[in-house]
């Protein structure tokens, strides 16, 4: 992509303010993800704890993410974000205010956690889509390379903030501060001139007959079947890592809260510069075997920073691991896109558009966890 079809990415209308709305939001998620988890483990000391908060998160993903892929194609994408952006303002805030009156509980820190990932959920259908409508078909292939490096960035930042944060201004206003950057996303992004092309009712049976043919369809492609299963054992397997960090860095390692955060971001920071690195030179051909080899990649990091992990001084090995694990999880997020985009464009069988577009919801959000 040369300079021109850059500037005039960031020229076209609305694309700023979602690029801007949707890094604030994503590197608040992390930031209270990372505090709810200290928050957690302080308060309880279990780590089976600070999972299940973590796993609230991911619940509405998984439940409904396929389900809000088809709903976005009836109810006006603008209106999602930005009553996505109060919801999770609103949501912080009330976190904030309980924490500084002294009667915060962790299980309302679950709840939080499970209203902001039906948020997240929104994430890909609504806002992602947004802005590739907005770039224009010749800048829509760098603005969803902008997007995506930028999640990264957040991904690698928002841990940090979160650890920082916690450590210097507690929870409580932690929570409050990303209530404030939630709140003025959400303004942004109501200022951006949107009009969609289609918001055709879409009743609930409709929807659910879309799922269905959807998933038959990604049944019935050996392509769809085989990447599908890959992102279910990766996301089980491998991802759930992060569940444990912050019960590693306290516990075992007995590190700082500030510490936690930079232990949390590593594998992210590692994504980010290979996604920098090979942005210029993208592997095109064999795109599932840079999907397999970056799965394995991770778990390969993963059983070998549990080996260095019980050395005498193990954060600085381990951290090194992790960013170096990050590099696999560039290609796993390399390879996948491209086999979703030919088991899904084929006119000639399959579901309709509409079912099609759930299908990559389904498939793409999941990796995000």
């Amino acid at each position: 992509m040369n300079r021109t079809v850059t500037e005039s990415l960031f020229s076209a209308s609305g694309f700023k303010e979602l690029w801007i709305a949707g890094g604030i939001a994503n590197a608040m998620l992390w930031l209270e993800v990372l505090a709810a988890g200290l928050f957690t483990f302080q308060a309880t000391g279990s780590g089976l704890a600070v999972a299940i908060v973590s796993a609230a998160r991911s619940f509405p993903l998984l439940l409904t993410g396929a389900f809000i892929g088809v709903l976005s194609e009836a109810v006006n994408r603008k209106r999602i974000v930005v009553g996505g952006l109060f919801l999770t303002s609103a949501s912080s805030a009330s976190v904030g205010a309980l924490g500084l009156c002294g009667v915060l509980r962790p299980w309302y820190v679950g709840v939080a956690a499970l209203i902001s990932g039906l948020v997240y959920a929104t994430e890909m259908p609504a806002r992602r889509r947004m802005i590739a409508e907005c770039a224009g078909d010749e800048a829509r292939p760098r603005a969803v390379a902008v997007d995506s490096m930028t999640n990264y960035a957040t991904r690698c930042a928002g841990p940090i903030l979160g650890g920082v944060a916690y450590q210097s201004l507690g929870l409580p206003r932690a929570f409050l501060m990303s209530a404030l950057c939630s709140l003025g996303a959400a303004a942004v992004v109501s200022r951006v001139p949107y009009f969609q092309n289609k918001n055709r009712q879409l009743p609930i049976r409709r929807a659910l007959t879309d799922l269905r043919d959807a998933v038959a369809f990604a049944r019935a492609s050996k392509t769809l079947a085989a990447l599908l299963g890959i992102t279910v054992i990766t996301n089980l397997f491998g991802y759930s890592y992060g569940a444990l960090v912050t019960p590693i860095g306290l516990q075992v390692f007995k590190v700082s809260s500030a510490m936690v955060g930079v232990l949390a971001s590593a594998e992210p920071a590692g994504s980010l510069v290979a996604g920098l690195v090979i942005a210029a030179r993208t592997p095109r051909e064999r795109p599932m075997f840079w999907l397999a080899t970056g799965a394995a990649g991770l778990f390969l990091a993963l059983v070998v920073a549990s080996l260095v992990g019980r050395s005498e001084h193990p954060f600085v090995p381990v951290l090194a691991v992790f960013f170096a694990g990050g590099f696999a999880s560039a290609l796993y997020a390399l390879g996948r896109p491209v086999p979703v985009v030919i088991g899904l464009c084929s006119p000639k069988s399959g579901p309709s558009i509409t079912a099609r577009k759930s299908l990559v919801t389904l498939l793409a959000d999941r990796v995000e966890l």
